[in-house]
């Protein structure tokens, strides 16, 4: 149960400490007063989505906390397996603050934690029935979620539903073989065009540079014919001119002779005979360069035509012969796969048949649980709905089986009643009233969490649309169901107001310019003073303060 609700900067409210107890409480007071904050600050322990306007001008930061006892065997399990347990034995406490910039911090018996986490324990503590919960019951989408909750599927679902995933993403892969086929054969003969060429080619590695080389030996073939040319007639003559080999001999051989003479010249004969050797190796290499040049017209032209198409792969395929090699084997890889689809859709739809009769018998097996709860939950409800001053309601849980599946299975469920005797069962959106709606939901929440561990149920205006002689009987459901559960009830109507074990009246005054809320426990003139307020308005009346007074002595709230 929560025992102790302390709410700090939030909205209107500057600072507030609700204690609460067993039992039924209600909350009320003027419309624009501030309830609504009270169950948001609730929501904002649970792990729900807060926002940076909760937080009250002017404040850097909001902070809510609350204490809950008597934890459910499953809470404290959660809680270890989490380990998140306090000091306190049986005790939770949660705290989590809001900053003025949007940024939000949690804590769980003083750890830090995510808001995901207050999420995960929010089942085991409150059960809100907001004021937008009416309206999702008359969305029929949703009635399939009330029917798998009372049935317990939660195992069978999340069994299911990965399978269902599974299986749309298989007919997805499918569907994309089977459509795209003349696009795939298309690529396949683009693909094989490009492989073939690039291996046709049988490119070398740094052949291009090579070739280049090769090239440039032709387009400059009379410059090196002419040089070699020029250079061998200065080094060997012709029969006109003596040529510097046969001048440096002259040299050699003259400074050789004066070796007899002296010792002194016997290191410039050593040089002269060093420098004509030298150039005789050049005369030879030139003159062999220049016997043996090659300037075949053939070989020239291959070497163009090579270089012209190395330029258009690469133009097609990649600027480098590396990125071509790197393109053919990602095309070639891309081309097992192509050719390969035939054998891959055999196989997604061999996978297909297997895992959608695996999923057919899992739907199969929800089914079976939903039609038996159906009528089980049928019954319970027309049970609640007789205490609830319906007792001519007959209702109907449809569950319609067909034959294709989908996210929730075979089935898709409406809930469909009848308000008048003799009229048929139609869908709750096209019969029901805002009151008997209100009712309808009363009886519903409290079917569904009969067997939850939530410690905790809150009802933020249930009474939409109800009056008289509903309202008392929905009131005494609440009294009811506060024996089984902590409930509070956030109410306009005063027969739920003094069916009360405790009332708390939201308040709002100005102070200094500013709006302030305040949360009062309030005893017993004062309970008859606001019961009073809610009978008649502003102007109490005496026969006002009297119909309070009765309607707490009829409630058992006698003082």
């Amino acid at each position: 149960m929560l025992q102790l609700l302390h709410i700090e900067n939030i909205a209107v409210i500057e600072r507030a400490d609700i204690e609460l107890e067993d039992g039924l409480t209600v909350l009320s007071g003027e419309t624009g007063a501030g309830k609504s904050i009270v169950i948001d600050s609730i929501g904002a322990v649970l792990g729900r989505r807060v926002s940076r306007d909760l937080v009250r001008s002017g404040a850097h930061k909001g902070f809510v906390s609350a204490v809950f006892t008597g934890l459910s065997p499953a809470l404290a399990a959660l809680l270890d397996e989490l380990a998140l347990s306090g000091d306190e034995p049986d005790t939770l406490h949660i705290q989590r603050q809001i900053t003025a910039d949007g940024k939000s911090t949690c804590r769980v018996n003083m750890k830090p934690v995510a808001a995901s986490v207050l999420r995960q324990l929010a089942p085991y503590l409150i059960d809100i029935h907001g004021q937008n919960d009416g309206q999702k019951l008359l969305d029929e989408q949703h009635h399939i979620d009330y029917l798998d909750g009372y049935a317990g599927n939660e195992k069978l679902l999340a069994e299911y539903r990965p399978k269902y995933q599974a299986l749309l993403a298989l007919r997805r892969e499918i569907t994309a073989l089977e459509t795209g086929e003349q696009e795939r054969l298309q690529r396949i003969d683009m693909l094989t065009f490009h492989k073939e060429e690039i291996e046709q080619a049988a490119l070398q590695p740094d052949e291009d540079e090579t070739l280049a080389q090769r090239k440039a030996y032709f387009d400059h073939a009379g410059r090196i014919a002419g040089a070699l040319g020029e250079a061998r007639l200065a080094l060997s003559g012709d029969d006109e001119v003596g040529g510097a080999c046969a001048l440096l001999d002259q040299a050699a051989d003259a400074l050789a002779g004066l070796k007899e003479v002296s010792d002194a010249f016997d290191g410039l004969a050593e040089q002269a005979e060093e420098v004509r050797l030298l150039a005789a190796d050049l005369r030879d290499s030139v003159c062999g360069r220049s016997d043996n040049l090659d300037f075949s017209p053939a070989e020239r032209e291959w070497v163009e035509q090579r270089l012209d198409l190395i330029y258009r792969l690469k133009q097609k395929y990649g600027g480098t012969l590396t990125e071509i090699a790197a393109y053919h084997d990602k095309i070639t890889a891309e081309l097992e796969t192509l050719q390969d689809s035939d054998n891959r859709r055999d196989e997604l739809r061999e996978q297909y048949r297997v895992q959608l009769a695996e999923a057919k018998a899992l739907a199969a097996q929800i089914t079976e649980t939903r039609r038996a709860a159906a009528k089980r939950l049928e019954a319970e409800i027309v049970r609640e709905l007789a205490e609830l001053d319906m007792e001519k309601v007959k209702m109907r849980i449809a569950v319609h089986t067909g034959a294709k599946l989908g996210a929730h299975g075979f089935d898709t469920v409406t809930f469909e009643i009848s308000v008048n005797p003799g009229e048929p069962e139609k869908p709750l959106s096209k019969v029901a009233s805002g009151g008997e709606l209100s009712r309808i939901m009363l009886a519903l929440k409290n079917v569904l969490t009969a067997g939850e561990d939530v410690g905790m149920l809150i009802f933020d205006e249930i009474d939409t649309g109800v009056s008289g002689h509903a309202a008392q009987q929905i009131a005494r459901k609440l009294s009811a169901i506060a024996k089984k559960k902590q409930t509070l009830c956030v109410t306009h109507l005063p027969q739920i107001a003094a069916m009360g074990d405790h009332h708390l009246r939201i308040s709002k005054s100005v102070r200094d310019g500013r709006s302030y809320t305040d949360v009062s426990p309030m005893d017993r003139a004062h309970r008859v003073d606001e019961i009073a307020r809610l009978l008649s308005g502003e102007a109490i009346s005496e026969a006002a303060r009297r119909n309070a007074e009765e309607l707490l002595a009829a409630a058992g709230q006698g003082g």
